[in-house]
């Protein structure tokens, strides 16, 4: 486990998005986490946490909603600057919620939003070659991008539920090439949602970006899960994917801290948490 020295913020580098690939290179994992306020936030970035996602996956952990798709673009500006001030190391990715790129226009003005009064150093989009064009645009204009492929929770019905994809041969073609699309859009990052192992690591190894996982095993360039999950929160089943990492270790800093090295180390996820 990383001793405080190691994982203090005043003994690495704040992460950017370039330093993200050069550890992608390297062969280092990336270690992500959602946060939505700052003092959750300050813990992670204390623990040496690579990446803070505010998701919206606040709509399902804190304002419990059955969904992603109530929250607005104000809760997520609201979220998004709490958390900006809990951080001084790690970098920060907003969700893009649900309808709030629906056009490069729309686009472009809610991401300015997150990047110019929360201070996000990139958005997160769902979706595949149909959002390649909104991904062109937003990088053109200086906005990193991650993108996010195979369950994206803001179709939920549109899938029939939270549904592992990919399985199919035709299907896992199909979102290879789109990962390849988006790539070739300039998205700088990409997540892969409950994803068959093989298959993301046919993924991970195609692209030049770091490629982050969950649920989609451990070949990925590095792992995120909903903060609440590691620390035994959950609102209803636990996801396969997820562990309780506070049980163990007794405070929330010492599950961050033991998530931090489990992915470091490769340790986590094991085989329990992928899908074949």
């Amino acid at each position: 486990m990383n001793t405080k020295s190691d994982s203090s913020p005043q003994s690495r580098a704040r992460t950017t998005v370039r330093s993200l690939r050069e550890k992608k290179q390297a062969g280092e994992k990336i270690v992500c986490l959602t946060a939505y306020d700052a003092s959750f936030a300050r813990i992670l970035d204390q623990a040496a946490v690579d990446v803070v996602l505010v998701g919206d996956s606040l709509g399902m952990v804190v304002q419990g909603h059955e969904t992603t798709l109530p929250v607005t673009v104000e809760e997520m500006l609201y979220h998004s600057q709490l958390v900006g001030r809990g951080m001084s190391q790690s970098l920060m990715i907003v969700d893009m919620p649900f309808l709030s790129y629906t056009s490069i226009e729309l686009a472009l003005e809610n991401a300015g939003l997150f990047m110019k009064e929360a201070g996000a150093q990139m958005v997160k989009l769902e979706g595949g070659a149909d959002q390649a064009e909104t991904v062109s645009a937003l990088v053109q204009q200086g906005i990193p991008v991650c993108a996010h492929l195979g369950l994206q929770p803001q179709k939920v019905h549109k899938l029939g539920g939270y549904r592992v994809q990919g399985r199919e041969e035709r299907a896992a073609e199909i979102m290879l090439e789109e990962a390849r699309i988006l790539e070739e859009a300039g998205a700088d990052l990409m997540v892969l949602e409950c994803v068959p192992e093989r298959l993301a690591q046919i993924i991970t190894k195609a692209l030049s970006i770091p490629v982050i996982g969950i649920g989609a095993g451990a070949a990925c360039d590095g792992q995120i899960l909903v903060l609440y999950d590691i620390l035994g929160l959950s609102m209803g089943k636990v996801p396969r994917f997820s562990h309780d990492f506070l049980g163990q270790a007794g405070s929330i800093e010492g599950a961050v801290r033991a998530y931090v090295e489990a992915v470091r180390s490769g340790r986590f996820p094991a085989k329990e948490h992928v899908f074949s």
